[in-house]
Protein backbone atom coordinates (compact mmCIF):
# COMPACT_ATOMS: atom_id res chain seq x y z
CA UNK A 1 0.00 0.00 0.00
CA UNK A 2 1.08 3.21 -0.82
CA UNK A 3 0.94 5.76 2.28
CA UNK A 4 1.55 9.62 1.20
CA UNK A 5 1.72 12.93 3.30
CA UNK A 6 0.36 15.94 1.22
CA UNK A 7 1.71 19.28 3.10
CA UNK A 8 1.58 22.81 2.07
CA UNK A 9 4.01 24.63 3.30
CA UNK A 10 4.87 28.55 4.02
CA UNK A 11 8.38 29.42 2.57
CA UNK A 12 9.52 29.50 6.48
CA UNK A 13 8.51 25.95 6.96
CA UNK A 14 4.39 26.11 8.86
CA UNK A 15 1.59 24.20 7.66
CA UNK A 16 -0.75 26.98 9.37
CA UNK A 17 -0.25 30.10 11.27
CA UNK A 18 -2.59 28.11 14.39
CA UNK A 19 -4.72 25.11 15.01
CA UNK A 20 -7.43 27.58 14.20
CA UNK A 21 -6.18 28.46 10.39
CA UNK A 22 -8.30 26.84 7.74
CA UNK A 23 -6.23 24.76 5.10
CA UNK A 24 -7.25 27.04 2.42
CA UNK A 25 -4.69 29.95 2.36
CA UNK A 26 -2.73 27.71 -0.25
CA UNK A 27 -1.93 28.09 -4.12
CA UNK A 28 -4.49 27.32 -7.04
CA UNK A 29 -1.75 24.47 -8.20
CA UNK A 30 -1.98 23.13 -4.48
CA UNK A 31 -5.31 22.96 -4.79
CA UNK A 32 -5.52 21.01 -8.21
CA UNK A 33 -3.00 18.64 -7.21
CA UNK A 34 -4.60 18.14 -3.73
CA UNK A 35 -7.62 16.93 -5.14
CA UNK A 36 -6.08 15.10 -7.85
CA UNK A 37 -3.62 12.68 -5.64
CA UNK A 38 -6.59 12.39 -3.03
CA UNK A 39 -9.00 11.56 -5.27
CA UNK A 40 -6.86 9.48 -6.90
CA UNK A 41 -6.21 7.53 -3.54
CA UNK A 42 -9.95 7.03 -2.31
CA UNK A 43 -8.86 7.70 1.36
CA UNK A 44 -8.11 10.62 3.47
CA UNK A 45 -6.51 10.99 6.87
CA UNK A 46 -6.23 13.49 9.38
CA UNK A 47 -6.41 14.80 13.11
CA UNK A 48 -9.80 16.65 14.31
CA UNK A 49 -8.43 19.77 14.38
CA UNK A 50 -7.68 19.77 10.76
CA UNK A 51 -10.95 18.15 10.12
CA UNK A 52 -12.65 21.14 12.20
CA UNK A 53 -11.00 24.05 9.44
CA UNK A 54 -13.22 22.12 6.53
CA UNK A 55 -16.48 23.14 5.85
CA UNK A 56 -17.77 19.39 5.62
CA UNK A 57 -16.24 15.75 4.92
CA UNK A 58 -14.00 16.20 1.18
CA UNK A 59 -16.60 14.99 -1.74
CA UNK A 60 -15.75 11.95 -3.51
CA UNK A 61 -13.45 10.44 -0.99
CA UNK A 62 -13.58 8.42 2.56
CA UNK A 63 -12.94 11.09 5.38
CA UNK A 64 -11.11 9.62 8.16
CA UNK A 65 -10.67 11.28 11.33
CA UNK A 66 -8.70 10.45 14.55
CA UNK A 67 -10.53 12.55 17.08
CA UNK A 68 -11.20 10.67 21.13
CA UNK A 69 -14.87 11.83 20.37
CA UNK A 70 -16.65 9.54 17.81
CA UNK A 71 -18.03 11.67 14.83
CA UNK A 72 -21.53 10.91 13.29
CA UNK A 73 -20.56 8.97 10.00
CA UNK A 74 -22.24 10.59 7.00
CA UNK A 75 -23.30 9.13 3.97
CA UNK A 76 -22.52 9.85 0.42
CA UNK A 77 -26.17 11.15 -1.24
CA UNK A 78 -25.48 9.18 -4.85
CA UNK A 79 -23.53 6.20 -3.53
CA UNK A 80 -24.96 5.50 -0.04
CA UNK A 81 -21.26 4.68 1.10
CA UNK A 82 -20.04 6.36 4.35
CA UNK A 83 -17.33 9.39 3.44
CA UNK A 84 -16.57 9.98 7.54
CA UNK A 85 -15.33 7.84 9.98
CA UNK A 86 -13.84 8.50 13.26
CA UNK A 87 -10.88 6.60 13.99
CA UNK A 88 -8.03 5.69 16.88
CA UNK A 89 -5.83 2.93 15.00
CA UNK A 90 -2.56 3.02 15.44
CA UNK A 91 -0.98 3.43 11.73
CA UNK A 92 -0.18 0.06 11.12
CA UNK A 93 -3.97 -1.13 12.05
CA UNK A 94 -5.71 1.42 9.89
CA UNK A 95 -3.39 0.87 6.86
CA UNK A 96 -4.24 -2.76 7.11
CA UNK A 97 -7.37 -2.34 7.53
CA UNK A 98 -7.75 0.12 4.56
CA UNK A 99 -5.95 -2.74 2.83
CA UNK A 100 -8.52 -5.16 3.20
CA UNK A 101 -11.30 -2.92 2.47
CA UNK A 102 -9.75 -3.25 -1.32
CA UNK A 103 -7.65 0.74 -1.03
CA UNK A 104 -4.11 0.90 -2.85
CA UNK A 105 -3.06 4.44 -1.55
CA UNK A 106 -4.21 6.82 1.19
CA UNK A 107 -3.11 10.63 1.90
CA UNK A 108 -2.35 11.30 5.02
CA UNK A 109 -3.49 15.13 4.94
CA UNK A 110 -2.51 16.90 8.69
CA UNK A 111 -2.27 18.45 11.08
CA UNK A 112 1.25 17.82 12.33
CA UNK A 113 0.76 15.44 15.09
CA UNK A 114 -1.17 12.62 12.56
CA UNK A 115 1.94 13.79 10.02
CA UNK A 116 4.42 12.89 13.09
CA UNK A 117 2.44 9.51 13.99
CA UNK A 118 2.30 8.42 10.56
CA UNK A 119 6.38 9.02 9.73
CA UNK A 120 7.33 7.75 13.23
CA UNK A 121 5.35 4.62 12.37
CA UNK A 122 7.59 3.57 9.32
CA UNK A 123 4.54 3.72 6.83
CA UNK A 124 5.02 6.81 5.17
CA UNK A 125 6.39 6.13 1.23
CA UNK A 126 6.19 9.18 -0.56
CA UNK A 127 5.81 13.19 0.64
CA UNK A 128 3.86 15.41 -1.83
CA UNK A 129 4.80 18.97 -0.67
CA UNK A 130 3.64 22.45 -1.50
CA UNK A 131 6.31 25.02 -0.69
CA UNK A 132 3.87 28.56 -1.32
CA UNK A 133 5.44 31.82 -1.54
CA UNK A 134 4.52 33.14 1.67
CA UNK A 135 5.85 34.26 5.23
CA UNK A 136 4.35 33.06 8.36
CA UNK A 137 7.16 34.00 10.49
CA UNK A 138 5.74 31.72 13.41
CA UNK A 139 2.77 28.68 13.23
CA UNK A 140 2.82 24.84 13.46
CA UNK A 141 5.50 22.62 11.67
CA UNK A 142 5.07 20.04 9.42
CA UNK A 143 6.10 17.47 12.57
CA UNK A 144 6.00 17.99 16.05
CA UNK A 145 9.13 16.15 17.05
CA UNK A 146 12.71 15.24 15.77
CA UNK A 147 12.74 12.64 12.58
CA UNK A 148 15.30 11.11 10.55
CA UNK A 149 14.53 10.03 7.38
CA UNK A 150 16.25 10.07 4.06
CA UNK A 151 13.88 11.50 0.98
CA UNK A 152 15.12 10.92 -2.90
CA UNK A 153 13.42 13.68 -4.71
CA UNK A 154 11.47 12.50 -7.58
CA UNK A 155 9.68 15.68 -9.18
CA UNK A 156 9.93 19.51 -8.43
CA UNK A 157 8.15 22.02 -10.67
CA UNK A 158 7.44 25.86 -10.21
CA UNK A 159 4.30 27.22 -11.23
CA UNK A 160 3.59 30.72 -12.91
CA UNK A 161 2.76 32.04 -8.92
CA UNK A 162 5.77 30.97 -7.81
CA UNK A 163 4.61 28.20 -6.19
CA UNK A 164 7.35 24.87 -5.98
CA UNK A 165 5.38 21.61 -6.01
CA UNK A 166 7.91 18.47 -4.56
CA UNK A 167 7.60 15.54 -4.79
CA UNK A 168 9.68 12.84 -2.86
CA UNK A 169 10.22 9.26 -1.81
CA UNK A 170 10.83 8.04 1.57
CA UNK A 171 13.94 5.73 2.08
Amino acid sequence: MICFITAALSADGYIARDSEHAAFWTSKDDKRRFVEITKRAGVVVMGLNTYKTLDKPLKDRLNIVYSPEKLPEIKDAATGKNILETTSKSPHELLHELNERGFKEVAICGGSQIYTMFMESGVVNKLYITIEPILFGAGIKLFGRNLDHRLILRNSTQTGDSTLLLEYDVI
